[in-house]
């Protein structure tokens, strides 16, 4: 399983921006949903490796957050709140926020794994994420516009898309190259795999079909 825990950088300067992200964290499909763990920190469990992904992507975008990844198990039954859920997962995530916290100027996440085997594709898929978030971080708000336009009407053409933007085709066209829309794509598929393989490899299934005690 992957814990996800995230704690917001400068909060003294910039407010509690905790129910924001909790917003934007609603549409992703969890084990344990997304809340808030104590102060300005935000947890939950996940099963999906590309949902991770997805999320990391997303909350990256915020540039508001430290985010840490721990892969694991967990105690079973599962609570009905990750704030009183335990496990490896629990801890390995623990780890790798703080680290994240002392990462400089890096793209501030990690991902720790709770088993030895594992490590080298923890580090992997970290390192491919942070590189997506290189990627991610340096977008415009304009090019934003363009690449929201794109994931909101999958199926509309570029010249559609220019159309609703009222801008030409060839903008748009240049958009996706200078945002590095492939990229990302091919980016976020390897760090699904590698994350994929460091989970299989602590021995729990993603596919498991873990709900909450009742």
């Amino acid at each position: 399983m992957f814990v996800l825990t995230m704690d917001q950088r400068g909060s003294r300067t910039q407010g509690d921006r905790v129910p924001q992200l909790l917003d934007i964290l609603t549409p992703f499909q969890t084990v344990l949903s997304f809340e808030r763990s104590v102060g300005d920190e935000v947890q939950a469990l996940l099963e999906k490796p590309e949902i991770v992904v997805e999320v990391v992507c997303r909350v990256l975008r915020e540039k508001d957050w430290y985010i840490g990844i721990g892969i694991g198990e967990v105690e079973l039954p599962l609570p009905q709140s990750s704030r009183a859920a335990a496990g490896d997962a629990f801890i390995a995530a623990r780890e790798a926020v703080e680290a994240a916290k002392k990462s400089g100027e890096r793209v501030p996440v990690q991902v720790r794994s709770a088993l030895h085997e594992s490590t080298p594709w923890a580090t992997a898929a970290e390192a491919v994420l942070v590189l997506l978030g290189d990627v991610v971080r340096r977008r415009s708000v304009a090019e934003w516009r363009v690449l929201d336009a794109l994931d909101a009407h999958p199926d509309a053409s570029q010249r559609d898309i220019a159309g609703q933007l009222k801008i030409t085709p060839q903008a748009v066209s240049k958009t996706i190259f200078r945002a590095g829309r492939q990229e990302e794509k091919q980016g976020r598929h390897a760090a699904t795999l590698l994350l994929q393989t460091a989970n299989n490899t602590t021995g729990i299934s993603p596919a498991q079909n873990v709900g909450p005690a009742s």
